[in-house]
C-alpha cells in the first residue's frame, strides 16, 4: 500500500503494511474514527492492492470514499487476479484505477499522468 503526496515536483511516498495500518495512518482507524487530525489532508493518491492481510483493497477503498476528507483522494487498486466483476466493483466504487501485475510500461505512465494530474 503507497499513500502518495505530492509537492510541486517532489513525491513523497508513505508505505502500510496493511489496509488497516493505512487506515490508521489516514485518520480513519476504529480509535479515529471521528477524529479529523489524521494525515489524509496531505494525502493526493492512494494505491492498494487488491489483496492484503486483514480486509481487501475493495474494504480500503469503500471506507476511504465514506470519509468526507478523503472522498475525494484519487485510490488506484492492483492485483494480479483479471476478474472482472470485481474490477467493475471498485471501479463502481469509485477507484479511479484498477492495475493488473505486472504493470507494463503504459501502466507506469498513465500512473504518472494521474500523480500529476494530466489530462487524457
Amino acid at each position: 500500500m503507497l499513500i502518495g503526496q505530492v509537492n510541486k515536483v517532489r513525491i513523497s511516498m508513505t508505505t502500510a503494511e496493511n489496509g488497516l495500518r493505512a487506515l490508521e495512518y489516514l485518520g480513519l482507524g476504529a480509535e479515529q474514527e471521528h477524529s479529523t487530525n489524521g494525515n489524509g489532508s496531505k494525502v493526493n493518491m492512494i494505491i492498494t492492492d487488491y489483496c492484503m492481510p486483514g480486509m481487501t483493497g475493495y474494504e480500503l477503498l469503500k471506507k476511504i470514499k465514506e470519509s468526507s476528507i478523503l472522498k475525494d483522494v484519487p485510490v488506484v487498486i492492483m492485483s494480479s487476479e483479471n476478474i472482472p466483476t470485481r474490477i467493475d466493483q471498485c471501479l463502481e466504487e469509485g477507484a479511479q484505477m484498477f492495475m493488473l501485475k505486472p504493470l507494463k510500461h503504459s501502466d507506469v505512465k498513465r500512473l504518472r499522468c494521474q500523480l500529476m494530474q494530466c489530462q487524457g
